[in-house]
């Protein structure tokens, strides 16, 4: 006999396993379906070991410039089986954290492949194919996130030509890279490759790299980037690969209409994702589904009854912590909850980890003038930061917009040392719907990075003390 519970959850990622311990937490019984690993994607093949590999790069970087600080260190280099090893470790550290967790909290765990028989229940197929369980839930949410996109002619192969997951786990270190899009993921992996010693090259097809950036944060990356040697071309596309011997030979349509044939070792394809979507039974069941993303409202419902979608599969901003959140959104109101807020995607924060690093809120300058705002813009450098220049990290600006008017924050925008951990600040003030004035009125710490942060919003208010 089917088992039921109150909620099933398909798929364990950072939207299905921390729904799930929230239902468990409003005393639901819970279920959730994972075919893979626990953590999803993110856990295992995404933010997590990605960070670890950057975190390398990053002290590798650091040991390259010892004598700016006054060290000495020779034959510095590293060992590539032991980097990508330690990643491994950190993954698998972090996906039995989630075993723990889901345990902790009575939530019932099914490994296998799950298919909608009807809104409320859920067939589960072992790896084999055959039956595996029977799932009765009063509610269903599909977590099972997105995977790599390819293109005709550019498909990844697993050799030669790279998905992110063959990326973190390199069985050689190219001479020569490809990088084909620089979004997040693009730019992460150039960035890395390069503090390897990698020969990378970035292709874009739009006009300028991490287009979804406010355009002089785009501007300043890219300055940088070039400057540690990478080569980009924006504007332009892979037109063919022919693979070779161990190497590809990829010819590229240029901006001006030229075309430049070379050869590399590796591509690393980063042109988005794709809903995992397939073989579910979404659609005999009534959800709909656009361009291979479920479509949801407000409150994470899809077109059919009892059913609701979470994270990557329903589509941008495709981050973890988007997905965690729908999840408690999305089962605090199936509990009924009167205090729920839907989601709103302008408080959502972006992260890059690259070198240097990139981070934002909200919207670009570009778009809040687009919207036909009167709007305010502060600016502040690195270089006017004690704690920036202590660090030896001079370069980068924080980038702050309000509405005129009203003083609501509207965006911002950072590229440097931490932002990435600096942004969370903006991201309190814009949940909080902070003014100006509130952030004014704050005290930060010194000598510390976040200064930065007061001083480029008193600067769009022309306060700014040290510039």
């Amino acid at each position: 006999m089917p088992e039921a519970f109150d909620i099933a959850i398909i798929g364990s990622g950072p939207g299905g396993y921390v729904a799930a311990i929230r239902a468990a937490q409003l005393g639901m019984k819970t279920a959730v379906v994972e075919r893979e690993h626990l953590g999803g994607i993110c856990l295992n093949w995404g933010c997590i070991p990605t960070k670890a590999l950057l975190r390398a790069a990053e002290l590798l970087t650091l040991f390259h410039r010892a004598d700016d600080f006054g060290l000495k260190a020779k034959d510095v280099g590293f060992d590539l089986p032991k980097l990508i090893s330690r990643s491994r470790r950190v993954a698998d550290r972090l996906s039995s954290g989630v075993d723990y967790l889901l345990k902790k909290h009575k939530v019932t765990v099914i490994n296998g492949s799950a298919r909608l028989k009807s809104k409320n229940s859920i067939a589960v197929n072992g790896k084999d194919g055959k039956p595996l369980a029977a799932v009765e839930a009063r509610h269903i949410i599909v977590a099972t996130g997105a995977r790599a996109r390819s293109l005709p002619g550019l498909e990844p192969d697993g050799k030669l030509v790279w998905t992110y997951k063959e990326a973190m786990v390199p069985d050689m270190l190219p001479k020569s890279l490809l990088v084909v899009g620089s979004g997040a993921i693009g730019i992460e992996f150039a960035s890395f490759y390069n503090a390897l010693s990698a020969k990378v090259t970035v292709v874009e097809i739009l006009d300028r790299i991490l287009p979804a950036e406010d355009e002089e944060v785009s501007a300043l990356a890219r300055k940088s980037f070039e400057k540690q040697g990478i080569k980009i071309h924006t504007g332009a596309k892979v037109d063919k690969l022919e693979k070779g011997n161990g190497s590809v030979r990829a010819t590229i349509a240029l901006k001006d209409g030229k075309k430049e044939t070379q050869d590399f070792e590796r591509i690393i394809l980063a042109i988005g994702i794709v809903g995992n979507v397939e073989n579910l039974g979404l659609e005999e069941q009534g959800v709909k589904i656009e361009k291979s993303h479920i479509v949801i409202d407000e409150w994470c419902r899809t077109t059919a009854p009892n059913v609701y979608a979470i994270g990557d599969v329903v589509g941008p901003p495709w981050l973890a912590h988007k997905a965690s959140h729908e999840g408690v959104v999305c089962v605090e109101k199936i509990a009924g909850k009167n205090d729920v807020h839907p989601l709103n995607v302008l408080n959502v924060p972006g992260c890059t980890y690259s070198q240097p690093q990139v981070a934002s809120i909200g919207l670009t300058e570009a778009a809040a003038r687009s919207n036909g705002r009167e709007i305010k813009v502060g600016r502040f450098p690195y270089r006017g930061n004690g704690k920036a220049i202590a660090l030896g990290e001079p370069e980068g600006f924080i980038k702050t917009i309000f509405d005129a008017k009203t003083g609501e924050m509207l965006g911002a925008h950072m590229i440097g040392a931490e932002v990435t951990e600096l942004i969370q600040g903006f991201a309190i003030a814009k949940t909080s719907e902070a003014t100006e004035a509130e952030l004014m009125e704050t005290i930060f710490p010194h000598p510390t990075l976040s200064e930065m942060m007061h001083e480029s919003v008193l600067d769009a208010y022309g306060q700014v003390i040290h510039i």
